[in-house]
């Protein structure tokens, strides 16, 4: 199972707060370790980023956290593998 994190705003705002402590649940705080994964618009093109790491080691999940993203729209998960390995594909 997944935990998520959504916004969808007026106007383009900063969700670096929100993922920053959200990240911290993924092996640190909480036990979703199996891999993260983040979605956003940025202007009129889309950003996807995964890693099958713990969102709190990954040093994707710290590029996300120092990149200053500015969207209306996000959708964040952290991810529990309760079946299968833990791999990108999942």
């Amino acid at each position: 199972m997944c935990q998520l994190l959504g916004m969808n705003c007026n106007v383009p705002t900063d969700v670096t707060f929100s993922f920053t402590g959200f990240a911290q649940r993924g092996g640190k705080t909480d036990h979703h370790s199996d891999g993260w994964g983040i979605a956003f618009f940025e202007d009129k093109g889309l950003r996807h980023f995964v890693d099958h790491l713990p969102a709190v080691d990954s040093p994707v999940a710290e590029l996300i956290r120092r990149y200053p993203i500015k969207s209306r729209n996000v959708i964040a998960h952290i991810r529990k593998a309760t079946q299968g390995v833990v791999s990108l594909q999942n």
